[in-house]
């Protein structure tokens, strides 16, 4: 690893992952309440429908919508909640250290996967 026998990040590195995880976590919470709102809308489309057969297709595709809906909205809360935590990580001083091996994250995993507490060769080495 290029950060040698560096056992932390400073104090200004972790400041930027902290904007950084901000920025994103700012981001994941307005797309969760779009997305709280979309579910609460339900399937009120604002035609009146007579047709019985096209009603119940229609209800059907609404059923399937507030499915993939609420499922994307249980990833979001949970990749928020994985943010929230980082920040916790970076108050205590444990931001970017590898859980399993205890050595550093690289810096460009830690920006594309902000939240994450492994590091490559350890993601990897679990998918063996």
């Amino acid at each position: 690893m290029s950060q040698g026998e560096k056992t932390r990040y400073s104090d200004s590195e972790l400041k930027e992952f902290e904007a950084l995880i901000n920025d994103k976590l700012e981001k994941a919470k307005s797309e969760f309440n779009e997305l709280k709102r979309s579910i609460s809308k339900g399937g009120d489309t604002g035609t009146d429908i007579t047709n019985n057969s096209t009603k119940v297709l229609e209800d059907g595709a609404d059923t399937l919508e507030k499915e993939n809906l609420n499922q994307l909205a249980a990833r979001q809360q949970k990749f928020i909640n994985n943010l929230e935590n980082a920040l916790i990580r970076i108050k205590n001083g444990t931001y970017g250290i590898c859980v399993d091996t205890g050595k550093l994250i690289a810096k460009d995993r830690l920006k594309a996967v902000p939240h994450t507490m492994h590091s490559i060769e350890a993601k990897l080495a679990k998918r063996s």
